[in-house]
């Protein structure tokens, strides 16, 4: 049976604490356990826990215990989701920033002419 696809609004909601981002950011530089993990960070270490829980939940971390070390490493599959969601709509956002950004040109051409004739 092929892994659970991510839900993308849990992803994004587990972006969205900063707690988290800074979770994700200490594990780019490879496994950890988790009690190394919480040293750095300003919450207990139940906190620490209850955030890999979420992360773990939507995607973004997976965990693993050996004996009485339980292990977190990144998980590309909720990365992988909340990328293609901003891939697919950067297309669009770069489509409309282009139109303000000929607007504004537009405009400031306009205001350039009328300052020309006074």
């Amino acid at each position: 049976m092929p892994p659970k696809q991510p839900d993308i609004d849990r992803v994004f909601q587990a972006l969205g604490d900063p707690s988290r981002r800074l979770i994700l950011e200490r594990l780019t530089a490879g496994p950890i356990s988790v009690s190394r993990l919480a040293e750095p960070l300003n919450i207990t270490l139940a906190a620490v826990v209850q955030h890999l829980q979420v992360l773990e939940d939507c995607g973004l971390v997976r965990t693993e215990k050996v004996g009485r070390v339980r292990t977190c490493r990144i998980d590309s599959a909720g990365l992988s989701v909340a990328g293609k969601w901003i891939a697919d709509r950067r297309p669009h956002w770069e489509k409309r920033l282009d139109q303000l950004g000929e607007l504004l040109l537009e405009t400031d051409e306009s205001e350039k002419e009328k300052e020309k004739e006074k």
